[in-house]
C-alpha cells in the first residue's frame, strides 16, 4: 500500500508540471493563428502557432537548418551561427537578438533535433536551450530557458500544416506581464516572413 501511495503522489506531481489545455487565441490573421496559455508554476506563458503554408516539409526543414539566414525570418534575431553539427539532423547553434531600449539584447544557445516519419512524410523538430554551453557574452543576457517543438505535416496541393509550440524565460529583469502582453508579436511576424520565403521558393 505505501508503494501505491508513492506512485499516486508521483503521478500527480508529474502531471502538475504540464500546462493546461485551455489555449487562448491571441491573434488570427492571414491564416496564421497564435495562441497562449498559462503554465503551472511558471510566470511566462507558452505560445502555439497553427498555420498552413505553401511548400513541402522538406523545404521548410531546409530553411530551419539554414541557421545563418535565420535573421531573414526569425523575429528580432540579428545573427545566428552553427556551433556544432552532430549530424545532418542534429546541431547546436547560437543566436543574438535585438531587444527594444532599454532592455539588454539577448543571446541563446540551443540544440535542434529533427525527426522524420517516413510513412506519412511528417517531420517533428525539438529545440531546447543549452544555457551553459558557451561563456556568457558581454553586452548580452543569456536566455536561461527555451524549449520549442515543430509538428510539420504534408498536405495535398503542395501545402504543409505546421503546429509550433514555444516556451521561453528571457532572463534578466523583464517583467513577466510585459512579456506576456506582447508574446504573440514575434511568432506571428516570424511565420509571416517564413511564408514569404516559402512562396518565393515555390514560384
Amino acid at each position: 500500500m505505501p508503494f501505491l501511495i508513492f506512485i499516486f503522489v508521483y503521478i500527480i506531481k508529474i502531471a502538475s508540471t504540464f500546462p493546461q489545455n485551455n489555449w487562448e487565441l491571441r491573434r488570427n490573421e492571414n491564416e496564421i493563428a497564435v495562441y497562449s496559455r498559462k503554465v503551472t508554476n511558471v510566470s511566462f506563458k507558452e505560445i502555439k502557432v497553427e498555420c498552413e503554408l505553401r511548400g513541402t516539409p522538406a523545404q521548410l526543414v531546409r530553411i530551419i537548418k539554414d541557421v545563418a539566414h535565420h535573421p531573414d525570418w526569425v523575429y528580432g534575431v540579428k545573427k545566428a551561427t552553427v556551433l556544432k553539427k552532430k549530424s545532418d539532423t542534429n546541431f547546436i547553434y547560437h543566436t543574438e537578438s535585438d531587444m527594444p531600449w532599454p532592455v539588454t539584447d539577448r543571446d541563446l544557445v540551443a540544440e535542434n533535433k529533427i525527426h522524420s516519419v517516413a510513412e506519412n512524410g511528417q517531420v517533428t523538430i525539438e529545440v531546447h536551450s543549452l544555457k551553459d554551453y558557451l561563456p556568457e557574452k558581454q553586452g548580452y543576457v543569456r536566455v536561461p530557458y527555451s524549449e520549442a517543438s515543430w509538428d510539420i505535416l504534408p498536405l495535398p496541393n503542395n501545402k504543409t500544416k505546421i503546429t509550433y509550440i514555444f516556451r521561453v524565460d528571457p532572463g534578466g529583469a523583464i517583467p513577466a506581464w510585459l512579456v506576456n502582453a506582447t508574446i504573440a508579436t514575434g511568432p506571428y511576424n516570424s511565420f509571416m516572413k517564413l511564408r514569404e520565403i516559402l512562396n518565393k521558393s515555390n514560384l
